[in-house]
């Protein structure tokens, strides 16, 4: 034997109830000065912005391999976008053509506020071209875009009053192409990506 006897305790105690409850509560105050730290309202505002720009990508991908236009509605009032299989490519949502619904999220709208204006407009959704009464670009066969444009996403908050021009994202579609790019705005320029 090495001469330790088994039951004296050293190396196979648990923690006691005190140095537990130590623990917690250095996790609270830690934890106390890191949630202020962290904004939830970027994370959304960045997790929209890759959803609609995977959406049109995903349009874009459709139209090309089904050899049909995709017709991507913006619906400023409900925040969403509305993707149309327009089989037919007369532009019209007939009975059997496929409409998709994707939500931007929470606490996420389109407007443009608190930053300057991309090139391709300063309203919120800058696509001429009219769907079902909504402003829309159509992806055609070859991969082209309608027109050029985009469209802007910003946080609830700034659209209340608060002054977060941070909050601000872009998504700009080239018309050759149907490329799209992304932007986030940092203070006194926009970015690529997010």
């Amino acid at each position: 034997m090495n001469g330790l006897r088994a039951d004296s305790g050293i190396g196979s105690r648990g923690m006691t109830l005190i140095e537990m409850l130590v623990v917690v509560v250095i996790l609270g105050i830690l934890i106390s000065f890191a949630m202020p730290q962290i904004d939830l309202t970027r994370y959304r505002l960045n997790t929209a912005m890759h959803s609609v720009g995977s959406t049109l990508l995903a349009a874009q991908r459709r139209a090309v391999t089904r050899q049909h236009d995709v017709i991507v509605m913006f619906d400023q009032a409900n925040s969403l976008v509305r993707v149309h299989e327009d089989t037919d490519n007369n532009g019209n949502q007939d009975t059997g053509e496929r409409v998709r619904n994707y939500p931007l999220g929470d606490n996420v709208v389109f407007a443009l506020l608190g930053a300057p204006a991309r090139p391709f407009g300063a309203t919120a959704i800058t696509f001429t071209q009219m769907s079902g009464g909504l402003p829309a670009v159509t992806f055609h066969r070859n991969g082209s875009a309608s027109e050029y444009g985009g469209f802007y996403i910003t946080s609830r908050r700034s659209q209340l009053g608060a002054n977060r021009p941070k909050d601000q994202r872009a998504v700009e579609i080239e018309r050759a192409t149907g490329r799209a790019s992304w932007f986030h705005y940092i203070p006194p320029s926009w970015s690529r990506g997010f």
